[in-house]
């Protein structure tokens, strides 16, 4: 039976040291917020055009290391002990997995992501082209397909092999890097390795909110007849730490379990309701297509460098993706290990680059899709939105042109909140199980804890709201804390494979 941990348990340098981190990170933003956002867009314009290479370096070293694991000789090792089996049905572990690692962000991307590329195609194609218009409803399935689950992949089989047949009673990012920790996870090494861990994770959750909030406020908006204002988006805010924050006291099982399976019921409700009353053929035949494109043309989008016309859609897509996939590895790679007692390593590979790409694949294809041909069909001029910056009237557009169209927004506004939710509510319990000196397998951390970095959490985003052109500075935020963990990544694998080795020798 879980229980969770006694107060005295918490580490009290690591959580010291991130909520220092998270009031310099607030107090620049408050108070000179133009010229923070400045230094931000400059540091990642540096980035990404002198170390993008890195992360899609990282990406396929990464997706090459699981595949070697789950089809090769250790990928029977189970997660336990030899005879244990899963927590969690097959099911609930699946929506647990994909309510982590998604979030609201993704129902942002999925309904607009082609806008962007429709105008500003990859590969030097005409804009708006027939060519350009097939490859805009199809780059969103690569950006969020097996090359994303990679990077949530490897920090999980990397943190549970030595939380679970190790036990090395740590739920940590540095319980993967035991190889080069000679004097623990306690070391100065292994606290440092955590606190990138967690000033990554309030990064890439920031980014996370401050994307599906304005979604969000529009959303509420049209449905409450009250004005889109900047109080209105920290009122939204605030209510889903709310929502949140209750979840995390309430637990993984009475409080995350539940909305995940009630959002995966809810969202495939919506997805096959869009499917149903939309142009069901146009979207079958886009997203049949979408998919032959990404397998025929994977790895050439996977080292794909845009080296003669240095376009900048690498730098500004995919490496912002991976850098982001990068930043919130850790933070999925830990709450898949609490979940994924009993599991072979084979199964939490493929479970999550097949099942995460095929959930994430749906929402792209409906929705995307549907939204793709109001545009095509000239019935809402997404794309005049888009470029205006009104993105979040945009989406609202979509889904109020459907039959039932505000029922319809109020579904996708609360599928919305609770992805929001739950992936808050993990990020939550993977910084309270950070930032708690033991934690052995079938305990949880203190559930004041818990609460405590849920309400934390929101404090980046609501300091980013203050910002003047706060996407980019959001996007941009991402890729800079998410650089040091490149690093860590080799450290994981390398270590993963020692232990493997010496635990297994004559494995076959």
């Amino acid at each position: 039976m879980s229980t969770d941990t006694p107060p005295q348990s918490v580490d009290k340098w690591t959580f010291t040291a991130t909520i220092l981190c998270i009031l310099g990170v607030a107090a620049p933003l408050l108070l000179a917020p133009q010229a923070s956002a400045r230094i931000v867009e400059q540091i990642y314009d540096y980035l990404t055009t002198n170390l993008g290479l890195l992360y899609l370096w990282y990406g396929i070293a990464a997706l090459i290391f699981l595949l070697y694991l789950g089809l090769g000789r250790f990928g029977s090792v189970r997660l336990g002990a030899p005879d244990s089996r899963p927590e969690y049905g097959t099911l609930s572990w699946v929506a647990m997995i994909f309510c982590s690692g998604v979030g609201a962000g993704m129902l942002y991307w999925a309904v607009i992501e082609w806008g962007y590329y429709l105008d500003a195609p990859p590969f030097g194609m005409t804009p708006r082209s027939t060519e350009a218009t097939e490859w805009a409803a199809t780059y969103g399935l690569f950006h969020w397909g097996i090359s994303a689950w990679a990077f949530y992949c490897l920090p999980a089989i990397a943190i549970a092999y030595p939380y679970y047949r190790r036990n090395v009673p740590y739920l940590r990012l540095s319980t993967a890097c035991l190889k080069y920790l000679p004097r623990g996870v306690e070391s100065k090494r292994g606290r440092f390795i955590d606190f990138l861990y967690m000033l990554n994770l309030i990064g890439g959750s920031g980014t996370s909110l401050g994307l599906s909030t304005p979604m969000m406020a529009a959303s509420f908006a049209e449905l409450s007849g009250l004005s889109h204002t900047f109080w209105l988006e920290v009122f939204c805010v605030v209510f889903c730490i709310a929502i949140f924050g209750t979840s995390a006291w309430l637990g993984l099982d009475k409080g995350f379990k539940r909305l995940a399976d009630l959002n995966t019921w809810l969202a495939f409700t919506l997805l096959f309701f869009v499917l149903a009353v939309g142009p069901s053929l146009f979207i079958l035949k886009v997203g049949t297509n979408s998919i032959g494109l990404v397998l025929q043309n994977f790895l050439h989008m996977l080292t794909w460098t845009d080296p003669i016309e240095n376009t900048g859609f690498v730098e500004n897509w995919t490496i912002f993706y991976w850098a982001w996939w990068v930043a919130y590895g850790p933070f999925v790679g830990i709450f898949v290990t609490r979940i994924s007692h009993g599991r072979t390593i084979k199964q939490v590979v493929f479970g999550m680059l097949c099942f995460g790409s095929l959930g994430a694949w749906l929402f792209f294809i409906i929705f995307g899709n549907y939204a793709l041909h109001l545009e095509l069909s000239n019935l809402v001029p997404l794309s005049e939105l888009i470029a205006a910056g009104q993105e979040a009237r945009a989406i609202t557009e979509v889904f109020l042109s459907l039959p039932m169209g505000t029922l319809a927004l109020c579904v996708f506004l609360i599928v919305a909140v609770i992805f929001l939710a739950t992936t808050y509510d993990s990020a939550s319990y993977t910084l309270a199980s950070v930032s708690t000196k033991n934690l052995t397998v079938g305990h949880h951390p203190a559930r004041y804890l818990r609460v405590f970095w849920a309400v934390a959490l929101g404090i980046i985003p609501i300091s980013l709201m203050f910002v003047e052109g706060s996407l980019k500075v959001i996007l941009s935020a991402t890729i800079i804390v998410s650089l040091p963990l490149l690093a860590v990544g080799y450290m994981m694998a390398s270590s993963l494979l020692h232990q493997l080795r010496e635990d297994y020798p004559t494995l076959q």
